[in-house]
């Protein structure tokens, strides 16, 4: 289970958690402009815009999770088990598998309104990337500077919803998600008025008890609302350092610690969370093991090479000593 955030102060920042019980080698990847990408049917992309984020490489292909490219524009796919559909392929529509999704519009588009009028001929069709790596079932956040937006295909189709909220999580359907924040309209980061009866003496004898009712548990029902109450909530600084150490403490508020959810074959902990500026190119992340900053910047590559280049994951404990 994920969960995915855009937020904006002076720059705009895109990132996600990937909480699994295991890891699939995900490693740092930059595609530059003049890689190849070769779709299973809409032909091959010589030229391209520059794409860094979160992947595994296979045969010298990038399957990202989450991805930036260096217009500013970002999408990050999360787990929609039970929910996602993919179709047949169909004539006079884009016909694009969902891995392939995050290279076709970072490619190709550079702003969300772009991407909405890619996605008004696009057609999520039931081709994995080889018979040893099925499809995973899933939607998709994509944003920039200007919001966000929600791609689902289920069994009714394709679906693009605004997103006012910034954030993403896993089931059930983004819509349900959204009427669900109305249960938790009386939440607050103020001090509770005493609404209860006002011929009691009732008064708040804490901070925070505004925020009585927040979902605590690990569901992704309950991380949507605490992400989304966390995100519009928050109040941050400028500078990067501020606006980066603010988007992983807004992250912060839904991670997954080992023995907290117990799964088939271990159990589930947040094996990277990431935070992209995207406006300046810049790709942090931390992962379960190492809770310090590591950043990729894209600017820094050839971006006119024609492979991917990637960068392992630093995910031994990293301590500072003082004395």
């Amino acid at each position: 289970m994920c969960t995915a955030v855009s937020f904006t102060t002076a720059d705009h920042y895109f990132g996600r958690t990937l909480d699994l019980s295991y890891s699939y080698g995900e490693t740092i990847a930059i595609t530059p402009r003049n890689y190849p990408f070769h779709f299973r049917r809409m032909g091959t992309i010589d030229q391209h815009y520059a794409i860094i984020g979160m992947a595994i490489v296979r045969d010298g292909y990038p399957l990202y999770y989450d991805a930036a490219n260096e217009k500013g524009l970002a999408i990050a796919g999360l787990n929609f088990p039970g929910n996602a559909v993919y179709f047949p392929e169909t004539e006079g529509k884009d016909n694009v598998s969902p891995f392939e999704l995050i290279p076709w519009i970072l490619g190709q588009c550079a702003t969300v309104a772009e991407v909405r009028q890619r996605l008004e001929r696009i057609h999520l069709v039931n081709i994995p990337f080889s018979g040893a790596m099925p499809l995973a079932p899933l939607h998709w956040m994509i944003a920039d500077a200007s919001g966000a937006i929600t791609l689902e295909q289920t069994a009714d189709g394709l679906k693009i919803y605004d997103n006012p909220a910034g954030v993403l999580t896993n089931n059930p359907p983004f819509d349900y998600q959204m009427f669900n924040l109305n249960n938790y309209i009386n939440l607050t980061p103020e001090l509770p008025v005493n609404r209860f009866c006002p011929q009691l003496p009732l008064r708040p004898y804490c901070l925070g008890m505004g925020g009585i009712g927040l979902p605590g548990d690990l569901s992704s029902a309950s991380r949507f609302v605490r992400a989304a109450f966390t995100r519009l909530n928050s109040v941050c600084g400028c500078s990067e350092p501020k606006s980066v150490s603010q988007f992983f403490h807004i992250l912060g508020s839904v991670h997954q610690t080992r023995g907290c959810a117990k799964t088939e074959d271990g159990y589930e902990i947040t094996v990277y969370t990431s935070c992209c500026n995207t406006t300046k190119g810049i790709y942090y992340y931390t992962t379960y093991q190492n809770q310090q900053i590591t950043a990729v910047q894209l600017s820094h590559e050839n971006l006119n090479a024609n492979t991917v280049i990637t960068y392992p994951l630093i995910t031994e404990t990293q301590i500072l000593r003082q004395n």
